[in-house]
């Protein structure tokens, strides 16, 4: 099995490459299962039904969010009911939505979870002690169980790589919006990337416009960010092959597209 994974889509810029380029991927991986990070798609933060949804017609099977996941308030009216979107698992008990989703591709079941660091980001519960009690449920319906770890930190990133080595399938990180060059299989079997990168504007920085970001660096003033809609765009992705009985992964490749590296189906 292949898992194909897009990284923090940005705005409407992310989401014109993913209607552009996830069937094109599809078409060129063959992937059995695509999953997407929605957490900015919504104008720089969180998503709506309607993007949620636009995303499944491209060929996502599911989605992930992260620490914007409540920035549109529209999402309490529909979160419940979306069956494929995973918001980060260890926010409290009565929080909406769901941090572990299944999905089943040809009799084959996935568990899908997502979680949120805490270092630099909102404290929340727990993700190592959160984790050990989800892969615990997974493993009661399918070995294969990759992990969308929303976080800041990069220690804390790998720090959840090489704890759950060997017991899920894929850890990869989110969040940061900077694709890292460290993609790897660890030593028990788990594909690892500390971030696998962002989804949007090219020529911006995480996305948002330069000019305002570079106004708050050199002033220190208080500065609105606005998404980047009018420069070059990108895609970051990777893509994982899967033992589909044991649950180990076997490779773990990088794909970016930009003007720099061009997409091409071979």
């Amino acid at each position: 099995m292949d898992i194909l994974f897009v990284g923090d889509v940005v705005g409407s810029p992310g989401r014109e490459m993913i209607k552009e380029y996830l069937p094109k991927l599809k078409k060129k991986y063959r992937p059995q299962l695509a999953i997407v990070n929605g957490e900015n798609a919504a104008g720089g933060r969180g998503i709506t039904e309607s993007i949620y949804k636009q995303f499944l017609e491209a060929g996502a099977n599911a989605v992930t969010l992260g620490n914007h996941a409540w920035d549109n308030k529209g999402i309490f009216e529909f979160i419940d009911q979306a069956k494929y979107l995973a918001r980060p698992a260890n926010f409290p008990e009565d929080v909406p939505g769901r941090g572990l989703i299944f999905v089943k591709i040809n009799q084959i079941e996935v568990a899908i979870i997502n979680l949120q660091g805490r270092t630099f980001m909102s404290p929340l519960d727990c993700p190592f002690k959160k984790v050990d009690e989800l892969i615990v449920e997974a493993k009661k319906r399918t070995n294969i169980i990759f992990i969308d770890f929303h976080a800041e930190a990069t220690s804390e990133m790998q720090a959840m790589g090489w704890y759950v080595d060997g017991r899920a399938t894929a850890v990869i990180g989110t969040h940061t919006h900077v694709p890292t060059a460290d993609n790897r299989v660890l030593p028990q079997g788990t594909a690892y990337m500390t971030d696998v990168g962002m989804t949007g504007p090219y020529d911006a920085i995480l996305g948002m416009e330069k000019e305002a970001v570079l106004h708050k660096f050199l002033t220190a003033l208080p500065t609105r960010f606005e998404v980047d809609k009018n420069g070059r765009k990108q895609l970051c992705a990777c893509l994982i092959t899967v033992d589909e009985k044991t649950g180990i992964a076997k490779s773990i490749k990088t794909i970016l597209i930009n003007d720099d590296q061009p997409f091409f189906i071979e």
